[in-house]
This record gives structure tokens, C-alpha cells and sequence, in this order.
């Protein structure tokens, strides 16, 4: 018989702004803070290289305003996990594919044990989207959390 009392102690919730990403941001809260003071939250933004791979000019400078608005909105993200009482809290910005970065680098770096991750509108028409290669390809329990 499975074992109904799992604890979460690093939760990873990757974020892109959406209101889909807020929606499951404040689910992962509430999992932390049910799983004890002990329980880490990772807020996690990964900014797209490939998206600018096609721009020659300024693309240092376009990265870096991309960097610094996803730093103001985690900053958001990070005080509101706190107000609610999570005491664990952290972001990074990482550069790179957000499939790879979110479903294997993240979790293993911080030693994940729970990708909670929204789902979007326009990602369920998409195959291949990141949601959709998280949870069939990450080594740990994921959570799709889906926007009301």
C-alpha cells in the first residue's frame, strides 16, 4: 500500500508572468506551508535564449530587460510567499530551454520533490508544450495546476 503521508520539503514552481503561473504560485504556497516550516519553496523564471537567438543587434541589452522585469516580478512573488508565512523562499532566473531547465537542471540542483506548474489555455492546444514535457519527462511527482 502507497504511502498517503508524503512530505514535500523542496517544491519547485516555475513562473513566466501568466496568470496561470500565479494561480499555481499560490497553490504551491499553501503545499509548503501544509508541509511544515521545513519546507523549501523555489520560484523559478527561465528566460528563453532561443528567443533572441535571430536578434544581432542590442541582444545583450534585450536580455537584460527581460532579466529585470522577471527580477521585479519575483521580488513580487518572493514578498507575497512570505506575507503568507512560508519561511523557505528563494528564486532564481535561469537562461536557457525552460523544458530541460524546469523538468531535470532545477530539480536536481535544489533537490526537488515536487514541480507544481500551471497550465495555460493556448499549452493545452500545444503538443509539445513545457507543461506537457515536464510531466512526462521529470524524475520527480509533478502537479498541473489549472487556472480558474
Amino acid at each position: 500500500m502507497a504511502d498517503t503521508n508524503v512530505n514535500y520539503k523542496n517544491i519547485l514552481i516555475p513562473v513566466d508572468g501568466s496568470k496561470e503561473a500565479e494561480a499555481a504560485l499560490g497553490k504551491a504556497i499553501q503545499v509548503a506551508l501544509r508541509n511544515g516550516e521545513d519546507a523549501n519553496l523555489h520560484i523559478l523564471h527561465v528566460i528563453d535564449t532561443r528567443a533572441f537567438q535571430n536578434v544581432t543587434d542590442f541582444k545583450t541589452t534585450m536580455v537584460e530587460q527581460v532579466a529585470e522585469t522577471a527580477k521585479k516580478t519575483l521580488e513580487t512573488y518572493l514578498q507575497q510567499a512570505k506575507d503568507a508565512g512560508v519561511k523557505n523562499v528563494d528564486y532564481t532566473i535561469e537562461y536557457g530551454s525552460p523544458k530541460d531547465i524546469i523538468a531535470h537542471q532545477a530539480p536536481e540542483k535544489m533537490n526537488v520533490d515536487l514541480i507544481m506548474i500551471g497550465l495555460n489555455a493556448i499549452e493545452r492546444l500545444l503538443i509539445g508544450s513545457v507543461t506537457e514535457y515536464v510531466t512526462r519527462t521529470a524524475n520527480v511527482d509533478t502537479l498541473i495546476v489549472r487556472a480558474k
